[in-house]
């Protein structure tokens, strides 16, 4: 029987400079910025670090709410996709198609960050960058000559970082650390943690029962941690086990508010319990949202799942 290899599972390689070749032509999306009938959102991409060639897709929805013939202020929701740290970016066709739908459906102005990927840039690269875009979306705000759809349309008060898969873990991590920084006009209302990502050293009974998942067996989960943690650093690293002892705990009691959404057949529902437990014991008020059925990423390949999180989410924004 022939080894499991957790590589050719994503159709990567990893090359002897530590570089990946990421193989898989996933399908893309263009920004579309002019107004389309068909189209319930317009999008926009813009640089925001151009040394580290980071950059964001601005989506809006194509007809704005109005109140009493003003135009109605809508949520800001600055998210970051899913891939486990090393795939994915916000023109990519599922990342794009969620944020539209999130835009639309809320409806709120969304800011899909394209931040560095491992592990060409391991973390804290990702949480670096998701505090460059969040700091940007304040100037913007604060700027005579800001990005036009935040100054127009966005609701300062009103900002929620949201993120998927291992962008829940960048979400997660982030609003910590921006807990203690001027954010002005801006203030963050919440975290969404969609399925975050997050492990450990010692194997949680999911992670067991879920070892030889599909779409994202242990092995997989255990080399994408490999790739994207600092060298020489293990599972049980702040980055990846919010659970050990640090500073980063009294941050977590800054949060306020977060909500976390995971399925029963997720490998690391017991990681995502266990960190809204945490969260709880440290006075964030949390809406824990897990479904008996369903497996990690379900909502990629389920539509009334997709809709249904988004749901949950408008529910915990607009709630």
């Amino acid at each position: 029987m022939s080894k499991f290899d957790p590589y050719s599972h994503l159709g990567i390689t990893l090359n002897p400079d530590g570089t990946l070749t990421r193989g898989c032509n996933t399908k893309t999306t263009n920004a579309n910025p002019e107004p389309e009938s068909s189209n319930p959102t317009v999008s926009k991409d813009i640089t925001i670090n151009h040394e580290n060639k980071t950059w964001v897709r601005v989506f809006r929805p194509t007809k704005l709410p109005s109140n009493d013939n003003m135009v109605a202020r809508l949520p800001i929701l600055i998210y970051f996709h899913d891939g486990g740290f090393i795939l994915l970016r916000p023109s990519d066709f599922v990342t794009h198609s969620k944020c539209s739908q999130l835009a639309a459906d809320v409806p709120s102005i969304v800011v899909s960050v394209a931040y560095r990927l491992a592990p060409e840039n391991r973390l804290p690269a990702q949480y670096h960058d998701a505090h460059d875009a969040i700091m940007w979306v304040k100037e913007q705000l604060s700027d005579p000559n800001g990005e036009p759809w935040l100054k127009n349309y966005g609701d300062p008060s009103r900002c929620y970082l949201y993120g998927c898969g291992s962008g829940g873990n960048i979400a997660f991590n982030t609003a910590m650390l921006v807990a203690d920084v001027d954010l002005e006009p801006l203030k963050i209302r919440g975290v969404i943690m969609n399925q975050p990502m997050f492990g450990g050293e010692k194997r949680t009974g999911s992670e067991l029962t879920f070892a030889t998942d599909q779409s994202l067996p242990l092995p997989v989960l255990d080399m994408l941690w490999e790739l994207a943690l600092p060298k020489e650093t293990d599972r049980d690293h702040r980055y990846c086990n919010p659970l050990v002892k640090g500073p980063h705990l009294d941050n977590m009691k800054k949060l306020g508010r977060a909500l976390v959404v995971g399925y029963a057949g997720d490998l690391m529902v017991d990681r995502q319990q266990e960190l809204v437990t945490m969260l709880v014991k440290c006075g964030v008020q949390v809406e824990a949202r897990f479904d008996q059925v369903g497996f990690h990423n379900i909502d990629m390949v389920d539509a009334a799942r997709a809709t249904a999180i988004i749901n949950i989410a408008k529910e915990f924004i607009l709630g």
